[in-house]
């Protein structure tokens, strides 16, 4: 640590090790998110630091997408990314397309998500990866809750993307690093920790950009971070990757701008307990020299995936999103791919192992139309889709743990059920009773039997 950021901002990173983690969320500006409050993160418009750790299992704004929790050191990387912006170029024709390469559980997925779509709109694809196929559920399943269709979750080590030569305009690699940054939070974090395993990850880190390079368009952006502070997993490994692999050091200038308690490397930025409220986190960029270009091909973009069908536009269902979309069928799933990244997410099937790609809108049985819990969280859903019910905190919570909810009141057949103006999910009032549409795999297990204030 002396070596990557001088001893006297080494003391005061470890004299702060013993002093308790804090808590930050980050607020989906695509939905609302009302009474989540909190100090602002000075590098993330919509991060919030709290001042304690509340159960988030007893919120359902957490339940609904309507914020993430991350470490506010870690939104430092998608402020960097929000600043790069600006050097990619709008592709005519085509939306910008990024790589969250190593993204579970789904952080800075939903960062990037959220600042392409304030950028541009549906203009983008950002796909998102994870080789670990438990940690890629998980990926998926945060994805789905944040609700933007335009990410395509996928499961593939990074060997797999050199057959998108020059595909991508900007790449985000947070490699697998010792995770000096996670010394607060996690003792095993520190039992862990050697010289031979800061080797060792070097090591790997340095074979996952070679692996991954040749996917990145010349003239395209790469942004390298990890949760941790030496030198050999960070500025080392950005200066061999410039001049091994071909690439300029954006970060070489101070280009970000000072911030209180955010530390200049050689060639990136360091973020240490301390000297910032969050845990650890390194960022730098790279602009690839390189040559190679994309060359879209036919055969690349002609057929769709053979677990997945394409449909004639179902009558009526267009009248559920908000976006043109092209409509899929997965089984007995309905699939809504905004229509701008239609042809992408066919490349890619291609390729890669998708996972996940638009917005599950429900499943046919018969003459009937079962609308799906993704549709409830997605950004596109249609406000006239369903009525809608409005339920208080206490009611909500039961909902989301599968208890029985009723609601004479309201219309029968599917209701879509929203706290606060944010949608949670979808029942099916029978009038007398309700057939609750919540996953089981996404219920609450916690015992609500106590009174929740």
């Amino acid at each position: 640590m002396e070596e990557a950021i001088g001893r006297d901002n080494a003391l005061v990173a470890f004299s702060a090790f013993d002093a308790p983690a804090s808590v930050s969320v980050r607020l989906n500006p695509f939905k609302p998110s009302a009474g989540v409050e909190g100090e602002a993160v000075q590098w993330a418009e919509h991060g919030r630091k709290l001042p304690q750790r509340p159960v988030f299992t007893l919120d359902p704004l957490f339940h609904a997408g309507a914020y993430y929790v991350q470490d506010s050191s870690s939104m430092f990387v998608g402020h960097a990314f929000r600043k790069l912006l600006a050097q990619v170029r709008k592709p005519e024709g085509r939306p910008v397309r990024v790589l969250d390469l190593c993204a579970a559980p789904g952080g800075k997925t939903t960062d990037l998500a959220a600042s392409l779509r304030e950028a541009f709109g549906d203009r983008f694809i950002l796909v998102s990866n994870e080789v670990m196929k438990a940690r890629a559920g998980v990926l998926a399943a945060n994805v789905a809750l944040w609700g933007d269709p335009n990410v395509v979750v996928t499961s593939d080590d990074p060997s797999a993307f050199p057959s998108l030569p020059g595909y991508f305009d900007i790449i985000l690699a947070d490699v697998p690093c010792s995770g000096e940054g996670m010394f607060r939070k996690d003792e095993e974090a520190v039992r862990q920790w050697s010289e031979d395993n800061v080797a060792l990850c070097q090591a790997r880190q340095r074979r996952i950009l070679a692996d991954v390079w040749p996917s990145l368009a010349t003239g395209g952006v790469f942004i390298y971070s990890t949760c941790t502070f030496n030198r050999y997993e960070n500025d080392l490994n950005v200066l061999w990757a410039a001049e091994e692999l071909g690439a300029e050091c954006i970060f070489a200038e101070d280009v970000l701008g000072g911030m209180p308690g955010v530390i200049r490397t050689e060639v990136g930025y360091s973020l240490v307990p301390g000297h910032v409220d969050g845990e650890g986190q390194y960022c730098s960029a790279l602009l690839k020299t390189s040559q190679i270009e994309f060359r879209e091909t036919r055969s690349r973009s002609s057929k769709p995936s053979r677990n997945v069908k394409d449909l004639p536009l179902p009558k009526g269902l267009d009248a559920l999103v908000t976006r043109k979309v092209m409509f899929r069928q997965k089984g007995e799933t309905v699939i809504a791919v905004p229509d701008n990244i239609y042809s992408d997410v066919i490349a890619l099937e291609q390729t890669l192992h998708v996972i996940a790609a638009g917005c599950a809108l429900g499943t046919v049985k018969g003459r009937n139309f079962i609308p799906d819990a993704d549709l409830a969280l997605s950004v596109m859903l249609s406000p006239d889709a369903y009525p809608s019910v409005d339920v208080d905190k206490d009611k909500a919570l039961a909902f989301l743990h599968r208890d029985a909810v009723t609601f004479p009141d309201a219309p029968l057949g599917y209701l879509l059920v929203r706290y606060q103006g944010v949608p949670l999910g979808f029942v099916k009032n029978l009038g007398n009773r309700c057939n609750s549409l919540h996953p089981q795999s996404r219920r609450i297990r916690m015992d609500l039997s106590y009174k929740i204030n």
